[in-house]
Protein backbone atom coordinates (compact mmCIF):
# COMPACT_ATOMS: atom_id res chain seq x y z
CA UNK A 1 0.00 0.00 0.00
CA UNK A 2 1.33 3.49 -0.76
CA UNK A 3 2.48 5.65 2.11
CA UNK A 4 1.18 9.17 2.42
CA UNK A 5 2.69 12.33 3.85
CA UNK A 6 -0.20 13.11 6.18
CA UNK A 7 -0.19 16.75 7.20
CA UNK A 8 -2.36 15.94 10.21
CA UNK A 9 -0.99 18.92 12.10
CA UNK A 10 -3.57 21.59 11.40
CA UNK A 11 -1.11 24.39 12.04
CA UNK A 12 1.36 23.09 9.46
CA UNK A 13 -1.28 22.70 6.78
CA UNK A 14 -2.74 26.10 7.60
CA UNK A 15 0.67 27.75 7.20
CA UNK A 16 1.10 26.17 3.76
CA UNK A 17 -2.36 27.27 2.66
CA UNK A 18 -1.99 30.75 4.18
CA UNK A 19 1.36 31.24 2.45
CA UNK A 20 -0.14 30.25 -0.90
CA UNK A 21 -3.12 32.55 -0.37
CA UNK A 22 -0.93 35.50 0.59
CA UNK A 23 1.38 34.92 -2.36
CA UNK A 24 -1.52 34.81 -4.78
CA UNK A 25 -3.25 37.82 -3.26
CA UNK A 26 -0.15 39.99 -3.31
CA UNK A 27 0.86 39.10 -6.84
CA UNK A 28 -2.56 38.68 -8.45
CA UNK A 29 -1.84 41.33 -11.03
CA UNK A 30 1.57 39.89 -11.88
CA UNK A 31 0.88 36.16 -11.79
CA UNK A 32 -2.00 34.11 -13.14
CA UNK A 33 -3.82 31.63 -11.00
CA UNK A 34 -2.68 28.04 -11.64
CA UNK A 35 -4.38 26.64 -14.74
CA UNK A 36 -6.20 23.54 -13.52
CA UNK A 37 -7.88 20.97 -15.73
CA UNK A 38 -11.26 19.71 -14.50
CA UNK A 39 -13.85 17.44 -16.06
CA UNK A 40 -17.00 19.55 -15.86
CA UNK A 41 -18.93 21.83 -13.52
CA UNK A 42 -22.30 20.51 -12.36
CA UNK A 43 -24.14 17.46 -13.57
CA UNK A 44 -24.00 13.95 -12.14
CA UNK A 45 -20.24 13.73 -11.61
CA UNK A 46 -19.06 17.29 -12.01
CA UNK A 47 -17.58 19.74 -9.54
CA UNK A 48 -20.33 21.08 -7.31
CA UNK A 49 -21.63 24.45 -8.41
CA UNK A 50 -21.52 25.78 -4.86
CA UNK A 51 -17.78 25.00 -4.75
CA UNK A 52 -16.98 27.05 -7.82
CA UNK A 53 -16.79 30.43 -6.10
CA UNK A 54 -14.11 29.17 -3.69
CA UNK A 55 -12.24 27.32 -6.42
CA UNK A 56 -12.12 30.31 -8.76
CA UNK A 57 -10.52 32.46 -6.05
CA UNK A 58 -7.48 30.18 -6.16
CA UNK A 59 -7.46 28.30 -9.46
CA UNK A 60 -8.07 29.00 -13.13
CA UNK A 61 -10.53 26.23 -13.94
CA UNK A 62 -10.33 24.70 -17.41
CA UNK A 63 -13.21 22.30 -18.17
CA UNK A 64 -12.26 19.36 -20.39
CA UNK A 65 -14.54 20.58 -23.19
CA UNK A 66 -12.72 23.93 -23.33
CA UNK A 67 -9.36 22.19 -23.16
CA UNK A 68 -10.14 19.91 -26.11
CA UNK A 69 -11.35 22.87 -28.16
CA UNK A 70 -8.22 24.93 -27.41
CA UNK A 71 -5.65 22.22 -26.76
CA UNK A 72 -2.65 23.85 -28.41
CA UNK A 73 -3.20 27.09 -26.53
CA UNK A 74 -3.88 25.53 -23.12
CA UNK A 75 -1.72 22.42 -22.96
CA UNK A 76 1.44 24.32 -21.96
CA UNK A 77 -0.40 26.39 -19.32
CA UNK A 78 -2.00 23.62 -17.30
CA UNK A 79 -0.12 22.85 -14.09
CA UNK A 80 -2.68 20.74 -12.23
CA UNK A 81 -5.45 18.23 -12.86
CA UNK A 82 -8.35 18.26 -10.42
CA UNK A 83 -9.78 14.72 -10.36
CA UNK A 84 -13.28 14.86 -8.88
CA UNK A 85 -15.19 11.58 -8.62
CA UNK A 86 -12.60 9.81 -10.81
CA UNK A 87 -12.78 12.35 -13.66
CA UNK A 88 -10.86 13.39 -15.73
CA UNK A 89 -9.33 10.00 -16.39
CA UNK A 90 -5.55 10.09 -16.13
CA UNK A 91 -3.83 8.15 -18.92
CA UNK A 92 -0.62 8.30 -20.90
CA UNK A 93 -2.16 10.38 -23.69
CA UNK A 94 -3.24 13.11 -21.28
CA UNK A 95 0.07 13.14 -19.43
CA UNK A 96 1.98 13.44 -22.71
CA UNK A 97 -0.24 16.36 -23.70
CA UNK A 98 0.56 18.40 -20.55
CA UNK A 99 4.31 19.10 -20.48
CA UNK A 100 4.14 21.51 -17.52
CA UNK A 101 1.87 19.45 -15.32
CA UNK A 102 3.08 19.51 -11.70
CA UNK A 103 0.38 17.77 -9.69
CA UNK A 104 -2.75 15.63 -9.89
CA UNK A 105 -5.12 16.04 -6.94
CA UNK A 106 -7.74 13.41 -6.17
CA UNK A 107 -10.99 13.64 -4.24
CA UNK A 108 -11.11 10.96 -1.54
CA UNK A 109 -8.58 8.56 -0.08
CA UNK A 110 -8.70 5.74 -2.63
CA UNK A 111 -6.13 5.83 -5.43
CA UNK A 112 -6.70 2.39 -6.95
CA UNK A 113 -7.99 4.04 -10.16
CA UNK A 114 -4.57 5.57 -10.87
CA UNK A 115 -1.53 4.04 -12.53
CA UNK A 116 1.01 5.35 -10.03
CA UNK A 117 4.04 4.10 -11.94
CA UNK A 118 2.86 5.90 -15.06
CA UNK A 119 2.15 9.17 -13.25
CA UNK A 120 5.47 9.22 -11.42
CA UNK A 121 7.36 8.40 -14.63
CA UNK A 122 6.29 11.84 -15.90
CA UNK A 123 7.64 13.52 -12.78
CA UNK A 124 4.13 14.48 -11.69
CA UNK A 125 3.09 14.53 -8.04
CA UNK A 126 -0.15 12.96 -6.80
CA UNK A 127 -2.13 14.02 -3.72
CA UNK A 128 -5.36 12.69 -2.23
CA UNK A 129 -7.57 13.66 0.73
CA UNK A 130 -7.35 10.82 3.28
CA UNK A 131 -7.86 12.95 6.36
CA UNK A 132 -10.91 14.76 5.05
CA UNK A 133 -13.01 11.60 4.68
CA UNK A 134 -12.28 9.84 7.96
CA UNK A 135 -15.14 10.99 10.17
CA UNK A 136 -17.88 10.75 7.56
CA UNK A 137 -16.77 7.28 6.47
CA UNK A 138 -16.52 6.03 10.05
CA UNK A 139 -19.97 7.45 10.73
CA UNK A 140 -21.36 5.53 7.78
CA UNK A 141 -19.73 2.31 8.96
CA UNK A 142 -21.54 2.64 12.27
CA UNK A 143 -24.75 3.59 10.46
CA UNK A 144 -24.65 0.44 8.34
CA UNK A 145 -23.92 -1.73 11.36
CA UNK A 146 -26.83 -0.28 13.32
CA UNK A 147 -29.21 -0.33 10.36
CA UNK A 148 -28.45 -3.97 9.66
CA UNK A 149 -28.59 -5.08 13.29
CA UNK A 150 -31.91 -3.35 13.93
CA UNK A 151 -33.32 -4.14 10.47
CA UNK A 152 -34.05 -0.48 9.79
CA UNK A 153 -34.68 -0.81 6.05
CA UNK A 154 -37.11 -3.70 6.52
CA UNK A 155 -38.78 -1.82 9.35
CA UNK A 156 -39.31 1.22 7.20
CA UNK A 157 -40.82 -0.89 4.43
CA UNK A 158 -43.23 -2.50 6.90
CA UNK A 159 -44.17 0.87 8.37
CA UNK A 160 -45.06 2.47 5.01
CA UNK A 161 -46.59 -0.59 3.31
CA UNK A 162 -50.30 -0.21 2.46
CA UNK A 163 -50.70 -3.88 3.44
CA UNK A 164 -49.55 -3.36 7.04
CA UNK A 165 -52.43 -3.67 9.53
CA UNK A 166 -50.41 -4.16 12.71
CA UNK A 167 -46.82 -4.43 13.91
CA UNK A 168 -45.67 -7.91 14.87
CA UNK A 169 -44.31 -8.31 18.39
CA UNK A 170 -41.92 -11.05 17.27
CA UNK A 171 -40.18 -8.90 14.64
CA UNK A 172 -36.72 -8.60 16.24
CA UNK A 173 -33.25 -7.33 15.54
CA UNK A 174 -29.94 -7.72 17.34
CA UNK A 175 -28.20 -5.47 19.86
CA UNK A 176 -24.96 -3.74 19.00
CA UNK A 177 -24.15 -2.74 22.57
CA UNK A 178 -21.84 -5.33 24.09
CA UNK A 179 -21.35 -7.21 20.81
CA UNK A 180 -17.93 -7.99 19.29
CA UNK A 181 -16.78 -5.85 16.38
CA UNK A 182 -13.89 -7.06 14.24
CA UNK A 183 -12.20 -4.31 12.23
CA UNK A 184 -10.05 -5.43 9.31
CA UNK A 185 -7.81 -2.49 8.46
CA UNK A 186 -7.03 -0.31 11.48
CA UNK A 187 -5.80 2.77 9.69
CA UNK A 188 -7.19 6.25 10.26
CA UNK A 189 -10.77 5.34 9.34
CA UNK A 190 -10.66 2.00 11.11
CA UNK A 191 -9.47 3.69 14.28
CA UNK A 192 -12.26 6.27 14.03
CA UNK A 193 -14.72 3.36 13.85
CA UNK A 194 -13.15 1.87 16.96
CA UNK A 195 -13.55 5.15 18.83
CA UNK A 196 -17.25 5.16 18.01
CA UNK A 197 -17.68 1.47 18.82
CA UNK A 198 -16.17 2.03 22.25
CA UNK A 199 -19.09 4.31 23.07
CA UNK A 200 -21.39 1.35 22.33
CA UNK A 201 -19.45 -0.74 24.85
CA UNK A 202 -18.44 -3.13 22.09
CA UNK A 203 -15.57 -5.59 22.38
CA UNK A 204 -13.18 -4.49 19.64
CA UNK A 205 -10.89 -6.84 17.75
CA UNK A 206 -8.72 -5.73 14.87
CA UNK A 207 -6.43 -7.16 12.25
CA UNK A 208 -3.96 -4.93 10.48
CA UNK A 209 -0.77 -5.26 8.48
CA UNK A 210 1.03 -3.59 11.37
CA UNK A 211 -0.02 -3.65 15.00
CA UNK A 212 -0.86 -0.23 16.43
CA UNK A 213 0.86 1.24 19.47
CA UNK A 214 -0.23 -0.08 22.83
CA UNK A 215 -1.50 3.38 23.81
CA UNK A 216 -3.75 3.44 20.73
CA UNK A 217 -5.15 0.02 21.60
CA UNK A 218 -5.79 0.93 25.21
CA UNK A 219 -7.52 4.18 24.28
CA UNK A 220 -10.32 2.28 22.51
CA UNK A 221 -10.02 -1.07 24.23
CA UNK A 222 -8.95 -2.85 21.05
CA UNK A 223 -7.36 -6.30 20.94
CA UNK A 224 -5.00 -7.24 18.11
CA UNK A 225 -5.55 -10.46 16.14
CA UNK A 226 -2.34 -11.53 14.44
CA UNK A 227 -4.34 -13.81 12.15
CA UNK A 228 -7.46 -12.55 10.40
CA UNK A 229 -9.04 -15.98 10.88
CA UNK A 230 -9.12 -15.43 14.64
CA UNK A 231 -11.04 -12.20 14.19
CA UNK A 232 -13.53 -13.75 11.77
CA UNK A 233 -14.36 -16.60 14.14
CA UNK A 234 -15.00 -14.37 17.15
CA UNK A 235 -16.78 -11.31 15.71
CA UNK A 236 -20.49 -10.57 15.65
CA UNK A 237 -19.83 -7.78 13.14
CA UNK A 238 -16.89 -7.70 10.71
CA UNK A 239 -16.09 -4.32 9.15
CA UNK A 240 -13.76 -4.00 6.16
CA UNK A 241 -11.68 -0.81 6.08
CA UNK A 242 -8.65 -1.69 3.93
CA UNK A 243 -7.10 -0.15 0.84
CA UNK A 244 -7.64 -2.06 -2.39
CA UNK A 245 -4.35 -3.67 -3.44
CA UNK A 246 -3.46 -6.93 -5.17
CA UNK A 247 -3.13 -8.42 -1.67
CA UNK A 248 -6.61 -7.34 -0.55
CA UNK A 249 -8.44 -8.22 -3.78
CA UNK A 250 -11.13 -10.78 -2.77
CA UNK A 251 -9.71 -10.77 0.74
CA UNK A 252 -13.07 -12.11 1.90
CA UNK A 253 -14.14 -15.18 -0.05
CA UNK A 254 -15.89 -18.47 0.54
CA UNK A 255 -13.30 -19.73 3.02
CA UNK A 256 -13.37 -16.56 5.11
CA UNK A 257 -17.17 -16.34 5.12
CA UNK A 258 -17.42 -19.91 6.41
CA UNK A 259 -15.17 -18.96 9.32
CA UNK A 260 -17.63 -16.29 10.45
CA UNK A 261 -20.44 -16.98 12.88
CA UNK A 262 -23.80 -17.86 11.26
CA UNK A 263 -25.19 -14.94 13.29
CA UNK A 264 -22.53 -12.49 12.04
CA UNK A 265 -22.85 -9.47 9.75
CA UNK A 266 -20.28 -8.34 7.16
CA UNK A 267 -19.92 -4.59 6.62
CA UNK A 268 -17.86 -3.19 3.75
CA UNK A 269 -16.97 0.52 3.60
CA UNK A 270 -13.76 0.31 1.55
CA UNK A 271 -13.90 -1.20 -1.97
CA UNK A 272 -16.24 -3.73 -3.54
CA UNK A 273 -13.41 -5.78 -4.99
CA UNK A 274 -12.24 -6.69 -1.47
CA UNK A 275 -15.15 -9.16 -1.29
CA UNK A 276 -15.87 -12.11 -3.58
CA UNK A 277 -19.46 -11.12 -4.36
CA UNK A 278 -20.47 -14.52 -5.72
CA UNK A 279 -19.32 -16.13 -2.48
CA UNK A 280 -21.17 -13.45 -0.50
CA UNK A 281 -24.42 -14.10 -2.35
CA UNK A 282 -24.13 -17.80 -1.60
CA UNK A 283 -23.34 -17.13 2.06
CA UNK A 284 -26.35 -14.85 2.48
CA UNK A 285 -28.73 -17.15 0.65
CA UNK A 286 -27.69 -20.25 2.59
CA UNK A 287 -27.34 -18.88 6.10
CA UNK A 288 -23.54 -19.06 6.24
CA UNK A 289 -23.70 -15.54 7.71
CA UNK A 290 -26.73 -13.62 8.85
CA UNK A 291 -26.45 -10.35 6.91
CA UNK A 292 -24.32 -7.89 4.98
CA UNK A 293 -24.27 -4.10 4.78
CA UNK A 294 -22.35 -2.68 1.84
CA UNK A 295 -21.50 0.87 0.87
CA UNK A 296 -19.37 -0.45 -1.99
CA UNK A 297 -19.87 -3.10 -4.66
CA UNK A 298 -18.29 -4.12 -7.92
CA UNK A 299 -19.32 -2.69 -10.30
CA UNK A 300 -21.10 0.41 -9.07
CA UNK A 301 -23.99 0.43 -9.47
CA UNK A 302 -24.66 -3.31 -9.67
CA UNK A 303 -26.62 -4.63 -12.66
CA UNK A 304 -30.30 -4.31 -11.81
CA UNK A 305 -30.75 -8.08 -11.89
CA UNK A 306 -27.85 -8.82 -9.53
CA UNK A 307 -28.91 -11.27 -6.79
CA UNK A 308 -27.53 -9.05 -4.01
CA UNK A 309 -30.27 -6.55 -4.83
CA UNK A 310 -32.96 -9.13 -4.13
CA UNK A 311 -31.85 -10.16 -0.65
CA UNK A 312 -33.63 -8.83 2.42
CA UNK A 313 -30.58 -9.54 4.56
CA UNK A 314 -28.34 -7.25 2.50
CA UNK A 315 -28.33 -3.44 2.75
CA UNK A 316 -26.60 -1.54 -0.05
CA UNK A 317 -25.88 2.19 -0.17
CA UNK A 318 -24.45 4.04 -3.22
CA UNK A 319 -20.82 4.55 -2.10
CA UNK A 320 -21.62 7.49 0.16
CA UNK A 321 -18.86 7.16 2.76
CA UNK A 322 -17.66 10.72 2.17
CA UNK A 323 -20.97 12.10 0.92
CA UNK A 324 -21.72 14.88 3.35
CA UNK A 325 -21.68 18.53 2.38
CA UNK A 326 -19.09 19.29 5.05
CA UNK A 327 -16.72 16.49 4.02
CA UNK A 328 -16.97 17.16 0.31
CA UNK A 329 -16.17 20.85 0.89
CA UNK A 330 -13.18 19.88 3.03
CA UNK A 331 -12.01 17.46 0.33
CA UNK A 332 -12.19 20.22 -2.25
CA UNK A 333 -10.34 22.66 0.01
CA UNK A 334 -7.60 20.10 0.70
CA UNK A 335 -7.20 19.57 -3.04
CA UNK A 336 -6.78 23.31 -3.58
CA UNK A 337 -4.15 23.40 -0.82
CA UNK A 338 -2.20 20.65 -2.59
CA UNK A 339 -2.33 22.45 -5.95
CA UNK A 340 -1.15 25.74 -4.48
CA UNK A 341 1.68 24.05 -2.61
CA UNK A 342 2.83 22.11 -5.68
CA UNK A 343 2.94 25.07 -8.04
CA UNK A 344 4.92 27.11 -5.48
CA UNK A 345 7.40 24.32 -4.85
CA UNK A 346 6.26 23.77 -1.25
CA UNK A 347 5.74 20.41 0.46
CA UNK A 348 2.48 18.99 -0.89
CA UNK A 349 -0.07 18.06 1.78
CA UNK A 350 -1.15 14.40 1.51
CA UNK A 351 1.32 13.66 -1.27
CA UNK A 352 1.22 10.00 -2.29
CA UNK A 353 4.61 8.33 -2.39
CA UNK A 354 5.49 5.61 -4.88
Amino acid sequence: MPNCINFSDVGCRSVVFLFCNLFLTESMEEQELPYTLINVIGGLGGIYEDHVEFLEKHLKLIPMKDFLENKETLRHKIQAVFVWMHKPVINRELLQTLPNLKVIVNSGAGIDHFDLKLIFSFGVKLANTPLAVTNATADLGMTLMLASARRIVEGHQISVSPDTKHFRADWLGEEVTGATLGIIGMGTIGYKVAQRAKAFEMKILYHNRNRRKEADEQAVGAHYCHKMEELLQQSDFVMLVVNLTPQTHKLIGEKELKLMKPTATLINICRGQVVDQDALVNALQNGVIKAAALDVTYPEPLPRDHPLLQLKNCIITPHIGSATSQTRFLMMRNMVESVLAAVQGLPVPNEVQG
